[in-house]
């Protein structure tokens, strides 16, 4: 599989950004699909992912404030980040995984990321 992420930008604090990632191909069946990040001098951490039939998981810090949704006829992923902070400043990578997968580790496949910086 191979994964285009998209949408990121330079947005002040408050703001909103919509993140996309087109997959083309498909490792898996039903894959479970996955947004993480990753700030300058900081390990990559997760945000939030998603299963087939739509069940999410957010990390605490951005829980209420970000969505995650899939399109499966388009193949596509989707986040919806809203009351943007400054700390949400990072490269945003899409990723995909086995059925069930939770930790990043499980994550086999990832897009290129896209930068998203927030001023406050």
């Amino acid at each position: 599989v191979q994964l285009q992420a998209s949408g990121g930008g330079l947005v002040q604090a408050g703001g909103s950004l919509r993140l996309s990632c087109a997959a083309s191909g498909r490792t898996f069946s039903k894959p479970t699909m996955g947004w993480f990040r990753q700030a300058p001098g900081k390990e990559r951490e997760f945000v939030a992912i998603i299963n087939w039939s739509g069940d999410t998981a957010y990390a605490g810090s951005v829980k209420g404030r970000f969505t995650i949704s899939r399109d499966n006829a388009r193949n596509t992923l989707y986040l919806q980040m809203n009351s943007l902070k400054p700390e949400d400043t990072a490269l945003y990578y899409c990723a995909e995984g086995p059925p069930g997968a939770t930790m990043i580790v499980d994550f086999h496949s990832w897009g290129q990321g896209t930068q998203v910086t927030v001023s406050s």
